[in-house]
Parts: structure tokens; sequence; C-alpha cells
């Protein structure tokens, strides 16, 4: 009786997997109308990218005359982080980090480390910048 079901079950599937689709021919003249919209929209937009190049080209272009204490004026340079920033920033990482793995309560651990080091790190990078100054 178990060979007759498991017979019966793999000519089912096996029937089942057949591709017995008649709409396939449908669905293919679907998909070719698309392909044939895309391709037309894709041509109306090559011209009118190439219509805009040759109207740009046409117009006269300008001159810009910069001198040299206008142009480092123009640009100011970007503030750096002090060593008390990046102490504290990184501090307050390798803190929290710690404090999460040694504590058992994971958030309060991470959140003790992570001021603790900030602190640390601040009072450190403090410390280093006034070294430096001097």
């Amino acid at each position: 009786m178990k060979k007759v079901i498991m017979i019966a079950v793999f000519t089912v599937a096996f029937v089942s997997c057949k591709n017995t689709d008649t709409k396939g021919v449908v669905l293919d003249d679907v998909h070719q109308t698309t392909i044939d919209s895309m391709k037309s929209v894709a041509e109306k937009q090559h011209i009118i990218d190439s219509m805009t190049m040759i109207n740009n080209s046409q117009k006269p272009k300008e001159v810009v005359v910069v001198h040299d204490q206008q142009a480092t004026a123009a640009t100011p340079k970007r503030k750096k982080w002090s060593r008390a920033a990046k102490g504290a920033v990184i501090g307050a990482g390798v803190g929290a980090i710690t404090g999460a793995l040694v504590d058992k309560k994971h958030g309060e651990g991470a959140i003790i480390g992570g001021l603790a080091g900030a602190g640390l790190g601040a009072g450190t990078g403090a410390i280093i910048d006034d070294s430096k100054r001097n």
C-alpha cells in the first residue's frame, strides 16, 4: 500500500511540474510591448539630452577672475577637534564597551563606563592640549 501511495505522490508531483500555461504567448506580448515603450522613452530622453547639450554649448562662457587673497578668505578651513574632545569621544566609547562587558546589567554598565571614560578621556586630552601649547 505504501508503494502505491508513493508512486501516486511522485506521479502527481511530476505532472504538476509540467508547464501547461497557455497564457505564455500573451505574457510575452505584454513584455515586448513594455520593452518597446521603454526603448521609445529612452530615445526621446537621448534627443532631449543632446538638444540640452547643444543649447548649453552655444551660451557664452563666463570668465571669473579670483585673486589669491580672496580665494583663501572665501574658503575657511575646517576647525579641527581638540585633543580633549577626541579623548572624550574615544574614552566614552571604550568605557561604554568595557562597562557593558563587565557589569551584569549591560545597560547600566555601559552608561557608567561611558561617563567615566568620557571624563578621563577629556581630562587626559586637556592635559595634552596644555602641554602642546606651552
